[in-house]
């Protein structure tokens, strides 16, 4: 071939997603898919709602229509020819996902599969069989539960000799958070505190399930060798009435609520994520004082923090909610970016021990 001959320069091929879930952080998703397009083509949405049913996508997320229907009919949705679904329900149907996975669909989910060596044999079982029938792959992952509560202290673990006690602490009040249904419904906020406890309901059992797989995750890639994990919470009473959007948190009823997941081995705790979470930003005085956001300590050898915070921006002047729905974006975006290596993997799991997200967009149109 004559030297000055071009060679040319094939694109890889699209990888072909479908938005299961239009809530909070699947409107995101969508958002990133239209606005940029790297490497991926929106071809398909599921919801779950009789009004959004039909709609088209560009509308579900504020932009111009994009040709791509939103659809409650599930077999519908199965039957489009996609790369990767995108899952991101507020609670995961088993079933459903077994069923895409067997459909010939990689799955990328914020939902649930944190770490899935400590699920349930059955629920591993038959994950991994439909992953075999679709010749697929499963990842779980966002922000916390995610890459702050593993891939994070992970990377940073690796700079330790020796490690004593690892901690990570969540600060956060919700009282600017929109998704009130996932405020007072869901995690109880407004509630009685007696009300609030870890199997006290099904959201509050699976949410506490899937922070306790983040201690194992932890402790099992770091071979702690812990025995057990614990869910404690203290449910805190507002003093004070709060006017939360459309929702009255009455005083006397939940607006705080500390939990606590910590690894154990021989009574010693090893491995603990804390949340501290409060509505109406009374916080409590003999509650522990991190900084808002996420603090992330290794005591060892050496001993280590560092702290994470998500905002819109640190330069220009944000709206508050764009400030609040940055966490949305960034729990979106860890499986999103996920999503090529996810699909070239072989079937089964794709952890977050085995998972680096890399950005499909990077530094944007600079």
């Amino acid at each position: 071939m004559p030297e000055s001959a071009a060679v040319p320069v094939t694109e890889a091929p699209a990888h072909r997603v479908i938005g299961w879930g239009t809530g909070a952080v699947g409107r995101e998703v969508l958002a990133a898919v239209l606005d940029h397009r790297s490497g991926l083509e929106l071809v398909g949405v599921k919801v779950y709602s009789d009004d959004k049913d039909g709609v088209d996508a560009g509308i579900l997320v504020g932009r111009e229509p994009v040709g791509v229907k939103a659809s409650v009919d599930t077999d519908r949705i199965l039957a489009l020819d996609a790369d990767c679904v995108v899952y991101t329900p507020r609670l995961t149907d088993l079933a459903e996902v077994c069923a895409i996975l067997a459909s010939g669909k990689n799955v990328v989910t914020t939902a649930f599969l944190f770490h899935p060596n400590r699920i349930s044999q059955a629920d591993r079982d038959h994950l991994l069989a439909a992953c075999q029938a679709g010749g697929t792959s499963i990842h779980g992952g966002g922000l916390n539960p995610g890459v702050l509560s593993g891939a994070l202290p992970l990377a940073m673990a690796g700079m330790s000799r020796t490690i004593q006690r690892l901690t990570l602490q969540e600060r956060a009040d919700w009282s600017v958070y929109d998704s009130t249904a996932i405020t007072f419904d869901n995690m109880r906020f407004g509630s009685p505190v007696d009300e609030i406890d870890p199997a006290a309901s099904e959201f509050l059992a699976f949410n506490s399930a899937i922070f306790t797989e983040q201690v194992w995750l932890l402790a099992d890639a770091l071979h702690a060798g812990i025995d057990e994990v614990t869910a404690t919470v203290e449910a805190v009473a507002a003093e004070h009435d709060h006017q939360i959007f459309d929702h009255l948190l009455s005083a006397g009823t939940t607006a705080g609520q500390r939990w606590k997941w910590t690894g154990r081995r021989a009574g010693d705790a090893l491995v603990e994520i804390e949340t501290l979470w409060t509505v109406g930003n009374e916080y409590p005085k003999h509650w522990p004082k991190p900084q808002h956001g996420w603090t992330l300590t290794i005591e060892g050898d050496p001993s280590m923090r560092t702290h994470f915070m998500s905002l819109a921006s640190f330069e220009r002047d944000a709206t508050m909610l764009e400030h609040v729905n940055s966490a949305n974006v960034a729990t979106g975006m860890a499986v999103l970016n996920a999503i090529p290596a996810v699909c070239a993997a072989a079937p089964g799991f794709a952890t977050q021990a085995s998972v680096v997200p890399r950005t499909l967009i990077g530094f944007g149109n600079l």
